[in-house]
């Protein structure tokens, strides 16, 4: 029995234009037509028929920078240090239908703590729940100045962090061949992130002899290589190694640019957590007085330098860094695609054709269902709304009216309107600000006998109403 299903316009992924008057046809959760409804396979008996009218139908959204396990986090620390690796799957799970609500039907997530985004991918794949594809890496591979080694020497990198500290060059090959062998599809490698200067700027976390040869190591195994990196130094050392995709590359210098052209890397700028944390900054934020700052000076030298990249025929891809406070899953992912649309001066079909085909090309599997063509899976959107007229209109879960994976409908569980957070995945934070006696005589302290608060069982020390 077939499915078939007529659409207003139809964006198969193949071109960067809609045709109007479109059918597609599904068999086995594959399609076996997309084209002219009046050239489509006449309906039989015992299929099925769907009219959606002057809707927009298109191959379900994939993110190639999604961090599913970090939780919405506040601060590296609820990352790293607070909540169990098993409860982190399970968030996990729900940050992942989250996604898949608002249009993504596939996620890279790059930088996972543990196994996280692995066994999500997993549960997926064997049909234990509903979820975007998911292509997965480990932690990522850091040195003493790459981004993942945050903490004070003395402290280290947890077990249980986004990322893994390698000392040598022998133990960055070993933790490559570690991750390779407990399945992870891609290799992260960290290659700037802490140190810099003035003059300098960022410096590259590996030498180029090291990332040369990480590359090689890593592609020599099967696994794709994705780098952080926002300095000249790392994207120039990533490009002439030839990675896969460099995110964010917001410094990229001339020769980088070339370098990468001609290596065949890809450019995954997620400008969205950048613009966030400008326009969302608040006075009482812990960063406020430094952050947004500095976001605004990375974010006008990405403008100009992506451009240069994109004209000298780099090949571009999406990602939206969601997975922090300031970039909530499914809430703000689409926000990525306009901010290419408006900053980078990308048309809305050349943005959507990467954020469907062009990144599906880079996924596990990603072959099998990177366009709305007959033998390909049938995972794809109906939208109510024009992404090639207004592409913000993907901002809205609202406009998604129906998200369809391997020829069938999704229907995910009732959700709450955010993850709700446990008070284990939180550091026990106590105060806010220092009360001198200056700060003190600013404001009027309450009265020794009453609490504006809930009450709360003095022998619960994890009390439910703290969340």
């Amino acid at each position: 029995m077939k499915t078939i299903i007529h659409a207003g316009k139809l964006f198969t992924g193949l071109e960067v234009s809609a045709a109007s008057g479109q059918t597609v046809v599904i068999e086995a959760g594959k399609f076996v037509y997309a084209g002219p409804r009046g050239a489509a396979p006449l309906p039989e008996q015992g299929d099925t028929v769907i009219d959606h009218g002057t809707k927009f139908l298109m191959p379900g959204l994939a993110d190639l920078h999604t961090h599913i396990s970090y939780g919405n986090a506040l601060a590296q620390e609820d990352i790293d240090l607070y909540g169990a690796m098993e409860y982190r799957a399970l968030r996990a799970l729900a940050a992942a239908q989250r996604m898949l609500a608002a249009g993504y039907t596939a996620l890279l997530d790059p930088a996972s703590t543990g196994h996280v985004a692995a066994a999500v991918r997993d549960a997926q794949f064997v049909g234990m729940f509903a979820s975007p594809r998911i292509t997965a890496a480990g932690p990522a591979i850091t040195s003493r100045i790459g981004l993942y080694d945050f903490y004070p020497s003395w402290v280290g990198v947890p077990p249980q962090s986004s990322g893994v500290l390698v000392r040598s060059l022998p133990e960055a090959i070993e933790e490559i061949r570690r991750q390779t062998k407990d399945g992870m599809d891609v290799i992260k490698i960290a290659m700037d992130g802490i140190l810099g200067d003035k003059t300098r700027g960022l410096y590259a976390a590996f030498d180029q002899d090291e990332t040369t040869a990480m590359v090689r190591e890593a592609q020599r195994l099967g696994r794709r290589v994705v780098v952080h990196a926002r300095g000249a130094e790392a994207s120039l050392y990533a490009a002439r190694a030839g990675v896969d995709i460099i995110y964010h590359a917001s410094r990229i210098g001339d020769e980088a640019i070339a370098a990468a052209r001609e290596n065949g890397c890809h450019i995954c700028p997620s400008l969205m957590l950048l613009v966030n944390n400008i326009e969302f900054a608040q006075p009482t934020d812990p960063s406020a007085v430094w952050w947004p700052d500095i976001q605004r000076q990375e974010f006008a030298a990405a403008c100009v330098n992506l451009r240069k990249a994109y004209e000298a025929g780099v090949p571009f891809l999406t990602g939206s860094e969601t997975g922090f406070a300031v970039s909530p899953y499914g809430e703000w992912s689409a926000k990525e695609l306009a901010i290419m649309v408006e900053h980078l001066h990308l048309t809305p079909g050349e943005v959507l054709q990467m954020a469907t085909s062009a990144n599906r090309r880079m996924l596990r599997d990603g072959g099998g269902y990177d366009s709305i063509a007959p033998g390909k899976r049938a995972d794809f959107i109906v939208v109510d709304g024009d992404p090639l007229a207004d592409i913000s209109c993907l901002q809205e879960r609202e406009n998604i009216a129906e998200v369809w994976m391997d020829g069938a409908k999704i229907t995910l569980p009732a959700m709450p309107a955010a993850i709700p957070r446990h008070p284990r995945e939180l550091a026990q934070g106590m105060w806010s600000e220092l009360y001198t006696r200056e700060a003190v005589r600013a404001r009027q302290p309450k009265s020794l006998s009453r609490f504006d608060g809930p009450a709360i069982p003095l022998d619960d020390p994890y009390p439910e109403a703290a969340q």
